[in-house]
């Protein structure tokens, strides 16, 4: 969580809610207290069409059945066809791009360079492909003219994609760079809540798609009483993986144990403290799902968003209206927000903001960096469980998770409703178009796997300057023991003090571990920090 003190471990699982001092508040854990109703008889079904029930029952049979798992029931409505590239996707928050310089991205399989136009003051996103001879575009740079210049021939276009120039076209020739297959392909973009969108289409009836259909609006983000800092990841593996795993609660003491405080039941089964959760959903369709959790209202905004919000304090009836909208304003108000992107198969895109309406001053006072070492190693914890948990679910086919999968308990129902989303409007997984085929790449060695330079540091503006801010003070430090024995060195007996010496030999033994350990701290929450589950 981006608020949490510095000597508290950020959550990507725990957030705030509704306490007496901040400090409680922020280690209360919020995030689902859901019911789950068990499974229903036929002549159920036919009284609650427009409910989804998961085909779960409250216990468990000891007997094994060799028969497969029934199907679950069908929910009322058509059976539409959920258009993947009729969406609006997010690609990055604009803190952390860069304005200098070109970005590579890839959402839904397809290469972008997303850029800023400053004669146009707007953020742009193309496909990232030259038309003249197909050089990724961002790999180019920005001209002294504001437009994206390719660095291969120096093709140059500006905010629509039109090619500006062609410096190998003759000047007193036809003006080949108005031709249309000079242009640069160009995406419709839009900044919501301080995110870039980009709809995966360049076909221009979608130019002015944003007056038609807006990407999903979060009012926290936008509001000035709440927090509002994000960060972001690459993950190596499937947006399918990723979001119903933040849809599950259960696993957090055991998967994240000792990184963060969870609710503790009254008899404790074992060390980490699983509990029974009572986890329930409604009114699934085409656009996702909402979910009561007791503490909290939900939503799953297909395709991307995962949305928990605390509910307001019912108002006291008794009291006068000014009372109660006094009241109202002082509420404590807090909201989980995973966006989830897909990338490519087997890869995936995680953006997160933890807004709330109180204790504001931490985050003015705690670098955003700091926050981010903590969820990173939350997002390590169980990196490798679910990479190897997606290539099983791919072993089987994505359309048999269900049969699979065994899921007898009522902490599984918003996985177990995002399964049955994802297989009633998608045939059970992403529609991939064009180069891939849906498998998903070979596992890379544990350390390439979990590394995070490249996943988040390189694209994280405050852990970027952090990194090279540190790295700068590991030299220092290393200059100071070298000068200091330097200076000891070439001191003749009796020129100073023997204190004098000494503290001047301390000093390089000092700086020396100094910028060891800053080396050490650099590799582990910049680079690569494993993760051994047995010995936490």
């Amino acid at each position: 969580m981006e608020a949490l003190p510095a000597f508290s471990v950020p959550s990507l699982y725990n957030s705030t809610s509704i306490a007496p001092d901040i400090t409680s508040a922020i280690r209360k854990p919020m995030f689902f207290n859901l019911q789950l109703n068990p499974k229903l008889s036929l002549p159920d079904r036919k009284k609650l069409k427009s409910r989804l029930f998961t085909a779960l029952s409250p216990t468990v049979s000891t007997e094994l059945s060799t028969d497969p798992p029934a199907d679950e029931p069908e929910i009322e409505g058509s059976t539409q066809k959920f258009d993947w590239y009729s969406q609006w996707y997010p690609v990055m928050p604009v803190c952390d791009l860069d304005k200098r310089a070109p970005h590579a991205k890839k959402v839904l399989g397809i290469d972008v360079v997303v850029w800023w136009d400053r004669n146009e003051s707007a953020w742009k996103v193309f496909d990232d492909t030259c038309p003249h001879r197909l050089a990724p575009l961002s790999e180019g740079r920005i001209d002294q003219w504001g437009r994206l210049q390719c660095v291969y021939h120096g093709w140059c276009f500006d905010g629509s994609g039109d090619c500006k120039l062609i410096p190998q076209a003759p000047r007193d020739g036809p003006p080949i760079h108005t031709f249309k297959k000079a242009c640069a392909a160009a995406y419709p973009s839009t900044v919501q809540n301080d995110i870039l969108w980009f709809w995966p289409n360049t076909d221009p009836q979608y130019k002015d798609i944003i007056s038609r259909k807006k990407p999903p609006y979060i009012p926290e983000l936008d509001d000035p009483s709440f927090t509002r800092l994000m960060g972001n990841r690459d993950i190596p593996y499937g947006y399918e993986i990723l979001i119903e795993n933040l849809m599950d609660p259960s696993h957090v003491p055991y998967a994240h144990y000792g990184l963060m405080p969870t609710q503790q039941p009254k008899e404790k089964v074992d060390r980490e403290g699983g509990r029974p959760l009572e986890l329930s959903i409604d009114k699934l369709d085409i656009n996702g799902f909402t979910a009561d959790q007791g503490w909290s209202d939900s939503k799953f905004m297909s395709p991307c968003i995962f949305y928990a919000y605390s509910k307001p304090d019912q108002p006291n009836v008794s009291a006068s209206s000014a009372d109660a909208k006094q009241k109202s304003s002082r509420q404590r108000k807090a909201a989980l927000i995973f966006i989830c992107i897909p990338v490519s198969p087997g890869k995936s895109r995680l953006i997160w903001s933890f807004p709330r309406n109180f204790g504001r001053w931490i985050d003015k006072v705690v670098p955003r960096w700091i926050f981010h070492i903590g969820q990173n190693l939350i997002l390590d914890s169980d990196l490798y469980l679910l990479h190897v948990q997606e290539h099983k679910i791919m072993d089987v086919g994505p359309s048999n998770w269900q049969k699979a999968c065994f899921v007898p308990t009522k902490s599984d129902a918003l996985v177990v409703g995002y399964r049955k989303w994802l297989k009633k409007y998608s045939g059970g997984q992403v529609e991939w178009r064009g180069k891939y085929s849906g498998l998903l790449p070979p596992s890379p060695p544990r350390e390439q796997l979990m590394d995070r330079y490249w996943s988040h540091v390189v694209n994280c503006k405050s852990c970027r300057v952090a990194y090279k801010s540190l790295n700068v003070a590991e030299v220092v430090l290393q200059l100071i023991s070298v000068a200091s024995v330097g200076i000891v060195a070439a001191m003749k007996e009796g020129m100073v003090s023997a204190a004098a010496r000494n503290s001047l030999v301390v000093m390089a033994v000092l700086s020396f571990a100094l910028s060891r350990w800053v080396a050490h701290f650099v590799y582990k929450n910049f680079r690569y920090h494993d993760y051994n589950h047995a010995f936490r």
